[in-house]
This record gives C-alpha cells, structure tokens and sequence, in this order.
C-alpha cells in the first residue's frame, strides 16, 4: 500500500480498483465459460494495472534512501505474473485497490469533524449602508460596521450585540449543546449561530481574518495538512516485518521445493494493515478531538501527547480565571470606600499594569465618574503615583505607598490576610497618609484541582507551575492544585528555561494561554494553549489548542491522544499477528495464494474497522445528558454569586472589633439576611436537585451522606448565630458577644469554603458534560 502521490493519486485509484475488479470479472465469466485462456489473460490483465503504479511507487522510495514495505506486495504480484498465479495477482491487485478506498473513505469519515468546521466558515453579511442592508463581501467588513444576522445565519466577524440580547448556538467553538444569550454590548464570535427567532445587530471588532473562526480554520488546515509520527512507527514495525516475511518465504520454498509455497507467504504477508491502521486512526482520534472543542495540528502532536509525562502548567488564565475582580475595599481610616476607589481607579487609567483594568472596572461598575490624573510617575513592579484632581494619590505595593514609613498594624494584618488567601492587594495612600486598600482575586478554576488529579491518575508524574506572578500568591495557587514545584516572578525567556530543564524527566507538555507564554509552547514537546480560539500568539505556538476556555479539555485531550494511539497500535500488532498466522499456514501448505489474497482482504477490513473506533467516545464514558448537564451549570453560576457573600463572612468577622456598636449590629443582621435568604434556599435546592443526581451516577447505599451531613452543620451554625443575633443588648454587642460571634462566623466561613470546593471539584464536575 504505497504511500506517494501516484498510488495515492484518487482517480489512478478509481481507474486501478475498475480495471483490476472487471478483470476478475471478466476472467470469471471466460473460466465458467471453459475459456480457460482468455480468463488467464483478463486476470493477468488486471494484475499488470495495478503492478505499473505500485512499481513507479517503489521505485520512488527506494531512490528516496528507505524500503518501503510495499516491496513485499510488489514481490507478491510479481512472483504471481512469473508463476502464472494469475487469479492470486488478481486478487492481490484488487486487495491494494479495494483497500486504498476503504482507507480514503475511512480517511474522509474521520476528518468529517474538521470538514465540517471548515464548510461552516461564514459567507454571508449583511451590513447597513447609509441606513440601507447590503451584502458586501465578507472581506469588505471592517472594525465599527453595522452588521445584522439573521436567524440560522452565522455570525460573520467578532463584534459585540448592539440590540437588547442575541441568543446564540456556540457549539461549533465550544463542542457544547445548547442556545447561549448575550447582552447588550458583551461580546460575540464569528462562527457562532444565531439560534434566535429574530436577527439583532452587531458591531463588528475585527475583519473576517482577524476574527475567531478563521484563526480556528487555519489551525483545522494545519492539522489535515501534517502527517503523523505514528505512520513512521507502522513503517517501523512494517521494516521488522519485511525481513521476517522474506525469510519465511524462503524457508517455505527450501521446505517444499515449490515457489507457489513462497508466493502464498508473500501474498498472505502484504503489510496493508501496518500501513491503513496507523493513519486512520490518528485522524479519527483527531476528528473526535475536533468534535468536543479541541483543535489538535496533527498526529505528531496527536502521538506526543499520548507520551506526555510532564505537566507544566502557567498560572494567570490557565489554572485561575484569568480576570482579577476588586472582592473588597479595606479602609485603615474613616475614607470613604467609593471615593477612594474613584481616586486610585483615574490614576490607574494611564496604567499598563494587567490590576488596573479590574479596578477600573470596578468603578464604572459602581457608576463613578473619573478624572483623568496628571503629573503621574510609575515604578514598575512597585506603583504608581499622581495627582487626581488636587489630591495626590499614590497606589501599589505597601512598601511604596509607604514610602519608608513603618507599616501601621492595619497593613501587616492585610498583607498576612491577603498572603493567606492568595489575594492580591494594592494599597492606597492619599495625600501621604495611607487611606486603605483595594483587595483583588484571580479565582482557581472550579475544574482545575479535579483535572490535575485526573492527571495523575492517567500517567502524568510532575505537574510544575509558572508564572510571572508574586511569589506568596503563586505559592497559594500551587499548593491549592498540588503543584510539586511553583516557579514565580519569571520572564517568557525564564519560562522557556524551565520547560526545557523539565523535559529532562520526560515528555513535557505545556499549557498556557497568553502571548507570554507562546515561547514556553513553542520550546515544549506538547504546547497547549488555553482558550485562545486560533486568533492569539499562543494558539499559533501550541501544538494543541482548546477552543472552549474549559481545563478539564485538557484531559479529555489526553484521554482521546491515548485512545488513538493505543487503538493504531492495537491495529497494527493484530494486523501482523493475523498475518503471521496465515504466513504460518501459507509455509505448511494449507493456505494457497488464492485464499492467502482473500484472507489479507478481511484483514484489512477487520484493521480498517477497529481503526475507526478512535472516532468514538471509550466505553467508560457516559452518554451526554444536557438536562443533567443544565443542573450542573446552574449550581456552579449560583456558587459564583454565592461566593462574594460567603467572603463577606470573613471580613465581618475580622473587622467587628473595630466597628461602631450600630454599624456592626447592621453588618451582622445583612449578613444573617443572605444567609437565611439565599444560602440556605440555594443548599436546599441541591439536596434536592443535584445530590440524587450524582447518588444515581456513584451507585450504592446514600452516597452523599457526608455532604448532605454538611447541610445540616451550615444550617445549625446559621440558627445559633440567628439565636446570638436576638440575644444582643439594644446598645450593641459586648466584647464577649463579640467573641462569640467571631468564632461562629469563622466557624461557619471555613465550612462553607471547604464544602462549596467540594461540591465544585467532585458532584458538580461529575454531572458536568
């Protein structure tokens, strides 16, 4: 089965397969007929057309300095033609023909995935011009055009909704079932279907090439375009085989002393299933990737990462969220919360540094108006200072807002708090005196800690963490995920040092999701790159790209590189096995050429068939349910809307001392509203919905009792702190009220962290899809 251009040519294919399966025909219908002459001729006939191409095909390659296994098939139709087994060419003519169009067609059911992505791309826009709809091409659209989509059409170029909402099918993007709605302004990507029942209009972002769905559809004609190392490992197993087949052949012809012996091995031996095993199921495994929102360049990256040993993870946007929020606003003086964030968030508006964005944020959230500052200076890496309207304002790190000053007891107890928590924080001094303190979180992905352990799980031996980020927070993250080494403060080209010093232990495979980050992927065996949709530095670095912002991808990657290639093996081993046996045959005699051609056929058919198992989920794997799914999505949202509140808990707790007797007793009755209000409606909810979900999907007796028993715990901590709340004197809380109340909350805020972690890491992933 040769692998060049003129074998490989489609209609040579067609032309050989036609006139190799008429000579058969014909020589059927002459031998039934008693002409027994004319019968040789066709099949000899149909022998000498495929034996022309497959000759030029050899030829080829062993001017190209290698021995292709397609010598044995050659020696065998060869050896027919010279030993007048006309039928036995015949029929091994029509076994390379018939099994060159199985693997094409086995091919394009493969890759039917990236074709579909491909033969999706948009084509069609309509934009208003001069208050009139046209249709211009799609490469005319630029950045600021009004465009409209209607419904079922696909969204041509990013942009953002200009209507009310837009209801959209992202599922070619993401690999994820189900209708998404977008407000006013947020952002939308090409490629995506309106599944609305109306059009809504869009501003466009970025022309036709620079937009999502094109960076995607260069990576899917990347992947089709190369070729995996798993076809030279069949070349490899084939050139063991080569040698072992021509030496059987010989033992069989000393043996018998009939050359007829020697071409029954040689026929039976045609290594078709070492050659379609390997490529068949490369692509399927890669078109399987395709269909769940991973664009994988080919089976080079395909096998590598199959091999992956070392796991070396960035930080910021990969295993947390990516977009720090302002959580909290500390004061160490009597400043007002909003005035202090309008101040640090208009000098930050000239700052390049990646808190400024969220803080300013933060503020335009809040509705505040902000001055743009004047006569500002910044320090990299430590802040920056300026003066905003009248007022100078300086923001960063303590020791700069400081500026040599001792830190006041306020501000160590912050930096330990924040240490603690792996928060970030940016201190605020106003007019010389520090005034406060803005407190900012990248959350850890809820599916990151459950993903890392599966990698484990499946071979992965080191997981080492880097970043650009302090070394206290990076530390946090890194022991959150159980991370055996965290490398912090480093610069791309630091970066790219460490996976190099990593692959020393292994097959180093490297996630990450900024531009910073593309050289590290590009140095990596296996570069990943996070969310980034074909359209970012990193995407065009990676070998792998996860077109879905989702972690747990990662190892659904893994999962189907492993498959695909365990499945090309499997194939090519039973493949030769099967052979072996009937060369074994062949060699005693009991295996005439005849019969040896028809049996290395249903080889290659049965080879061709577990190939294409690639394309399918492993047996392991639960069939989607999007109602389950639906569940599991909705509790995560209401936990992140949740969470902000549980954090109130905390910082209640930390600052009741401190606060005035009637601001305290409002504090602690807000709180008690929330918890009663919407905590313990919202922990109801899942003892009802989710938990008999995941007791059906774990099996045995009450499952998730343990958890269930942790309901019941938050909702006495929240009846006894309701009780010490009606037992408070009329002027406020007395300093042992304080204690107690303290220790409930804390109480109470270490419970609901650790269970809602929990419940994220294992119940809700578990009836995610």
């Amino acid at each position: 089965m040769p692998d060049n251009k003129v074998w490989n040519n489609r209609n040579l294919n067609s032309l050989v397969l036609a006139a190799t399966l008429l000579g058969i025909c014909v020589g059927a219908a002459a031998w039934f007929a008693s002409q027994h002459a004319i019968a040789q001729s066709a099949w000899a006939a149909g022998t000498a057309v495929a034996l022309l191409p497959l000759t030029i095909s050899v030829v080829r390659t062993l001017a190209s300095g290698r021995a292709g296994v397609d010598i044995i098939a050659l020696l065998a139709m060869a050896g027919a033609l010279a030993l007048h087994q006309y039928l036995a060419g015949a029929v091994i003519a029509l076994m390379l023909a018939g099994g060159q169009a199985l693997e094409e067609f086995a091919g394009a059911l493969a890759r039917r995935e990236l074709s579909a992505l491909v033969a999706r791309s948009p084509r069609v826009v309509h934009r208003y011009e001069g208050g009139q709809l046209a249709s211009p091409p799609i490469e005319d659209v630029r950045p600021g055009d009004l465009l409209m989509v209607k419904p079922g059409e696909v969204v041509p170029v990013d942009g953002v909704v200009e209507d009310a909402s837009a209801t959209l099918d992202e599922s070619a993007l993401t690999g994820e079932a189900g209708a998404v709605l977008h407000a006013h302004g947020e952002q939308v990507s090409s490629g995506t279907l309106n599944a609305g029942v109306g059009p809504f209009r869009m501003r466009a972002t970025a022309t036709a090439a620079e937009s999502t769905y094109a960076g995607i559809i260069r990576l899917v004609e990347q992947a089709q375009a190369s070729k995996a190392p798993l076809v030279r490992l069949a070349d490899r197993y084939a050139m063991l085989f080569l040698p072992l087949t021509l030496a059987v052949a010989a033992f069989a012809w000393w043996l018998s002393g009939d050359p007829v012996r020697a071409l029954a091995v040689l026929v039976v031996a045609t290594p078709c299933p070492l050659i379609l095993a390997a490529p068949v199921a490369v692509v399927s495994g890669i078109s399987r990737a395709a269909r769940r929102g991973i664009v994988v360049k080919g089976g080079g990256a395909l096998e590598t990462l199959a091999r992956g040993r070392i796991l070396v993870l960035d930080k910021t946007g990969t295993v947390t969220e990516g977009a720090p929020v302002l959580t909290n606003i500390e004061l160490f003086d009597s400043f007002n919360p909003d005035e202090l964030l309008r101040l640090a968030a208009s000098l930050d508006m000239v700052s390049p540094h990646v808190l400024a964005r969220p803080i300013i944020k933060a503020a335009h959230d809040r509705g505040l108006e902000l001055e743009f500052p004047r006569d500002v200076a910044e320090q990299l890496g430590a802040g920056i200072q300026g003066y905003v309207n009248g007022r100078h304002v300086t923001l960063g790190k303590s020791d700069w807002v400081l500026q040599g000053q001792p830190a006041p007891p306020q501000v160590r107890r912050l930096r330990r708090r924040t240490m603690l928590e792996g928060c970030s924080s940016v201190f605020v001094a106003i007019d010389g005196v520090p005034a406060g303190a803005l407190i900012l979180e990248d959350p850890i992905r809820a599916d990151a800690p459950l993903t890392l352990r599966a990698l484990r799980r499946v071979g992965f031996q080191k997981i080492v963490m880097l970043t650009g980020d302090h070394a206290d927070v990076a530390k946090v993250v890194g022991a959150v995920l159980g991370a055996d080494r965290v490398f912090a403060e480093r610069t791309p080209a630091e970066k790219v040092e460490a996976v190099r010093a990593a692959h020393e232990g292994g097959v180093t495979v490297m996630v990450g999701d900024g531009i910073n980050d593309a050289p590290a992927l590009a140095a990596a065996d296996v570069g990943v790159a996070m969310g980034a949709r074909g359209a970012t530095a990193s995407s065009e670095a990676a070998d792998v790209v996860l077109i879905v912002d989702r972690l747990d991808r990662l190892i659904e990657a893994v999962r189907i590189a492993r498959r695909s290639r365990n499945i090309a093996v499997q194939s090519i081993v039973a493949g030769m096995a099967l052979s072996a046996a009937g060369m074994a045959l062949a060699t005693a005699g009991w295996l005439p050429p005849v019969a040896g051609a028809v049996l290395q056929e249903v080889i290659d058919v049965l080879v061709i068939l577990n190939a294409l198992r690639a394309l399918g989920p492993a047996r392991s794997v639960a069939a989607k349910d999007s109602a389950r799914a639906d569940v599991g999505q909705q509790f995560r949202a209401e936990h992140k809307e949740l969470l902000p509140g549980v954090k109130r808990i905390r910082h209640i707790a930390d600052q009741l001392e401190t606060l005035p007797p009637e601001t305290a007793c409002a504090e602690l009755h807000s709180l008690h509203t929330f918890l009663t209000k919407e905590l313990l409606p919202h922990e109801e909810s899942e003892d009802a919905s989710v938990y008999p979900v995941v007791a059906r999907l774990i099996g045995g007796d009450d499952p998730t009792a343990t958890m269930s028993r942790a309901h019941m715990e938050i909702a006495h901590l929240v009846r006894v702190f309701g009780r010490a709340l009606e037992d408070l004197p009329p002027e406020g809380p007395a300093h042992e009220d304080l204690r107690e109340l303290r220790g409930i909350l804390y109480g109470l805020y270490a419970i609901l962290r650790l269970h809602f972690a929990q419940e994220d890491e294992s119940y809700l992933a578990l009836i995610d899809v």
